[in-house]
């Protein structure tokens, strides 16, 4: 001990007088830094404020586009009052990382009033305060031909009226977001009744097994959609194995987390090093094409990622990338906000920030004046079987406050974080 001792009165002795001066981080970092920090602060006043417009403690649902003017109802009827499910999920889990509980909650309700009252749950509902015992399904008043039109009787509605596993899922991440920041039940079980429906709607033995598409809604003629999704699947991994971690009843979930992992899986192509989209009808044949880049960029974000699927990154630099970002397929028309910003929080998360600096930089260009995120800078670009169009958007400003703090949907806020060791 007296050694010791010893030792460290030398390191006292040989202390100067006057400390050296710390390190001045470079002004380049620092701007970076100022830039990333005020795209979570404005996204997450600009959602909150959406909430805090209507009044009281009611469930509500947000509107998903504001017009191309940037803020206001859109042009486009279908879009007026539509709440498109997988938006609000978002929009939950990122208030939740602004901690903006209280505007987390009352969109959550919403999502677990439908989850739970609904016969199943939709894509999308009709925005506002959510009245009755559940949300009412998107519709509009028709001026022209004086009449209310609902969504689900319209082409709009063949998509909106449908139940997406994906966007189920996403909907029971968000739930299961509430409950890891509350402790509260309610929210744990609406996501355990989510995650069945999907298995018993969905679940498939075709070719590599996983889980369908969900439902279809054609004309309020629902039918079961027979392809399979990879991204879906993938949303489907992240929610089981989240339930499997708080051993959460009424499922065997680690059987079927293994299940959507395993299709994921098939669906990666080694010779290219990328995944697949998915299946056509048959349940098994590969959709090769377009190259879809959130299917690249969120088997990124699955706890316990196999290294090799970080192939897929180069995979979108060469087909995705668009001048300060990226498109949603490779015919890269033009920049995708929610995609960028998405892979801004990819590279995060896998140790790369100076990938993801400058796409930061062109996350904030898209800023409009209604507060949201402009989904393109472009008129209008591909997506698979759509378009984005410039319109102010809330999943793109969703996931650039996601990836403005770092937070990883498919995970638990106080999980052992997925970058490398």
């Amino acid at each position: 001990m007296a050694a010791l001792f010893g030792i460290a009165a030398c390191l006292v002795l040989a202390v100067p007088a006057t400390p050296p001066a710390r390190a001045t981080p470079p002004a380049h970092a620092h701007s970076v830094a100022t830039r990333i920090e005020a795209i979570a602060a404005t996204g997450c006043d600009a959602i909150a404020s959406r909430v805090d417009a209507l009044p009281g403690k009611a469930p509500v649902l947000l509107r998903s586009y504001d017009n191309r003017r940037g803020r206001g109802v859109p042009d486009l009827p279908s879009l007026r009052s539509a709440a498109f499910t997988y938006d609000n999920a978002l929009a939950v889990i990122a208030l939740l990382a602004c901690n903006r509980r209280p505007q987390a909650e009352r969109i959550g309700e919403a999502l677990r009033l439908a989850a739970t009252r609904d016969t199943r749950l939709r894509d999308a509902y009709r925005a506002g305060v959510v009245a009755g015992d559940r949300p009412l399904p998107n519709g509009w008043w028709d001026a022209g031909r004086k009449r209310w039109v609902d969504a689900a009787r319209q082409y709009a509605g063949a998509y909106q009226d449908g139940s997406s596993c994906g966007n189920v899922a996403w909907a029971a991440l968000a739930l299961l977001a509430l409950h890891d920041a509350t402790g509260e039940a309610r929210w744990r079980d609406a996501a355990v009744r989510l995650a069945n429906w999907v298995v018993g709607h969905a679940l498939d033995t075709r070719g590599a097994g996983g889980f369908s598409g969900g439902v279809e809604s054609f004309l309020l003629a629902p039918r079961k959609a027979a392809w399979k999704s990879t991204e879906h699947n993938i949303d489907l991994a992240a929610l089981f194995g989240w339930l499997d971690r708080i051993d959460a009843p009424g499922g065997d979930w680690r059987a079927q987390a293994q299940r959507a992992r395993a299709f994921v899986a098939a669906q990666w192509d080694a010779a290219s090093g990328h995944f697949w989209m998915g299946t056509t009808a048959d349940g098994a044949t590969p959709l090769r094409t377009p190259s879809a880049l959130d299917v690249q960029l969120w088997a990124q974000l699955l706890p316990d990622a196999p290294k090799p699927w970080r192939r897929a990154l180069a995979w979108v630099e060469r087909m995705n990338a668009v001048q300060g970002g990226f498109d949603f397929t490779d015919d890269r028309d033009g920049l995708w906000t929610e995609g960028t910003a998405q892979a801004a929080l990819v590279y995060r998360r896998v140790g790369d920030g100076a990938r993801a600096e400058p796409l930061f930089a062109s996350i904030a260009r898209q800023a409009s004046p209604g507060g949201f995120l402009y989904a393109t800078p472009a008129p209008r670009i591909t997506a698979v079987y759509s378009w984005y169009r410039h319109q102010p958007c809330l999943a793109a400003t969703a996931w650039a406050v996601l990836a403005a703090l770092d937070r990883n949907p498919y995970l638990p806020d106080r999980t052992v974080s997925t970058r490398p060791q």
